[in-house]
């Protein structure tokens, strides 16, 4: 519990996901909510007015760009109820919504805020307890609609009448919020998308998370071990990351090196 509350593994940021009427968890359909470091709704809106609250700030060196709030504006690499930088994924979804849709799942849901101090929970490592949570309720749901007898009607599609221009849906993937935005022409070929997935939403918080953790483990004179590494890595992974998603790559097959530099930018270490 202490690595899971400790500061190295802690963002305070705006959180955004789906919720349904009632503002509970939803993966598919309703209004995608936003909540302030406070746990204060700071806005909510409908798929198709998207642009109107998120933009996407670019960096010279990676081709994956970086959402944050419109209204608040891109403020860099920093946390905080000033930063138009937000996260999604579970915890995300958890601390945007005000409970689950399910009995068990809602029971966990108030174990994990109750266990970690009260709502929202900015500690990062807490993704994977929501992701149980998830779990949960997705079973109950199954269960649900295993049950509904509109699941054994013949009426599974719908066949257009007329030829589309444009099109955004947005639902939650297992890592997070997605938005797709789609253009088509007179043939209903799709000439334009635009797709913020879930690593890109991530992205600014994820870059964050590794520096805070780097700064936290790494000391002067210490030796660089393949265990502090991993304590490293424990700063991202809660993202279930997707980067050839999110930068529209193809995975190359070699892994990534890590680079260590010191204060004066000199590299010391190759991994």
């Amino acid at each position: 519990m202490d690595m899971i509350v400790s500061d190295a593994y802690t963002h305070r940021t705006y959180y955004m996901g789906l919720v349904d009427n009632n503002n509970k968890v939803n993966f598919y359909d309703g209004k995608v909510r936003v909540v302030d470091p406070e746990g204060k709704e700071f806005a909510k809106f409908a798929p198709h007015e998207y642009l109107e609250h998120i933009a996407e700030h670019v960096e010279p060196w990676t081709y994956v760009k970086f959402p944050f709030l419109k209204n608040i504006g891109w403020k860099g690499f920093v946390d905080g109820k000033d930063s138009g930088v937000f996260r999604v994924a579970p915890l995300a979804r958890l601390n945007a919504a005000d409970g689950m849709a399910t009995p068990l799942a809602q029971e966990a849901y108030e174990k994990m805020y109750t266990t970690l101090g009260g709502k929202p929970v900015h500690h990062t490592l807490a993704m994977h307890w929501a992701r149980l949570i998830e779990l949960l309720y997705a079973a109950e749901r199954m269960l649900e609609l295993v049950q509904d007898p509109e699941i054994t009607s013949t009426d599974i599609r719908t066949i257009p009448t007329a030829t589309p221009d444009e099109g955004i849906g947005i639902v939650e993937a297992p890592r997070g919020t997605l938005i797709h935005h789609y253009f088509t022409d007179e043939r209903g070929v799709i000439k334009k998308a635009n797709l913020i997935v879930a690593t890109v939403h991530n992205a600014a918080a994820v870059n964050m998370s590794i520096k805070k953790a780097a700064m936290a483990l790494i000391k002067p004179g210490k030796e660089i071990t393949e265990g502090l590494l991993n304590r490293i890595e424990m700063a991202w992974r809660p993202y279930d990351l997707c980067l050839a998603c999110a930068s529209h790559a193809f995975p190359g097959s070699n892994p990534l090196p890590i680079h260590i530099y010191n204060s004066k930018g000199k590299l010391i270490k190759k991994l």
